[in-house]
């Protein structure tokens, strides 16, 4: 079992019951949580990692060994969280879940064609301005074109013609409410998670292919 990651700890006043309540409700639901990055505002540091030049601040695993360290056990990630209580929460895909990126706009008009289709929906959340559909993965495919990780626009001929689509899978990860944006805005639920089984990802890549094109 993986002990509490090795990080400075922030001494500043944060809200750890806040992160320990969505951490443990994510853990019920089966989804694994690592401890990550948070933007700092002001100084000479945009993120809490220490990086110079930090080319994601807040929105990165504190430590390398964050695919060993996500878990669902209840007892480390309060402890985790206790000891540093302002970590943001990051979330490993390709293991229960994979999640589609797309721009806000392109989300929610995706979103108010699936509920005029009475399409199935998953858990959909807000990350300032990207909306983030949570899917069934396909981590299970003997397919490579299926495996690939999404940090960046890049991926299957498929989604190439998708512009601003990413497609978060093995390897991969994204940060989950309620972390902290460098914006200064948190992560948020625009559909949470209900504990329903997930939507079949290629269902709902119709309705994102159609705003995303």
């Amino acid at each position: 079992m993986v002990g509490v990651p090795m990080v400075r700890r922030n001494r500043r006043h944060g809200h750890p019951k806040q992160m320990i309540s969505s951490v443990l409700e994510y853990a019920a639901l089966g989804w694994a949580s690592c401890l990550g990055a948070r933007p700092l505002r002001g100084g000479s540091r945009s993120c809490s990692c220490d990086r110079v030049g930090c080319p994601d601040p807040g929105c990165h695993p504190l430590s390398v060994a964050w695919q060993m360290q996500a878990t669902t056990d209840p007892t480390l990630l309060t402890n985790w969280w206790r000891y540093e209580p302002e970590a943001n929460v990051i979330l490993p895909t390709g293991r229960v879940f994979d999640v589609f990126d797309v721009p806000l706009a392109a989300g929610r008009t995706a979103l108010a064609s699936m509920d005029s289709a009475g399409a199935a929906q998953g858990p959909v959340a807000v990350n300032g301005d990207r909306a983030l559909f949570y899917v069934a993965t396909r981590n299970v495919s003997d397919d490579e074109d299926e495996w690939w990780s999404c940090a960046l626009d890049f991926g299957p001929s498929t989604i190439d013609e998708m512009p601003g689509l990413r497609w978060h899978c093995r390897d991969s990860y994204v940060l989950a409410p309620p972390s902290l944006l460098p914006s200064g805005g948190h992560c948020s639920w625009l559909r949470p998670p209900d504990g329903r089984p997930l939507p079949d990802p290629l269902r709902v890549l119709e309705f994102l292919a159609d705003v995303c094109e």
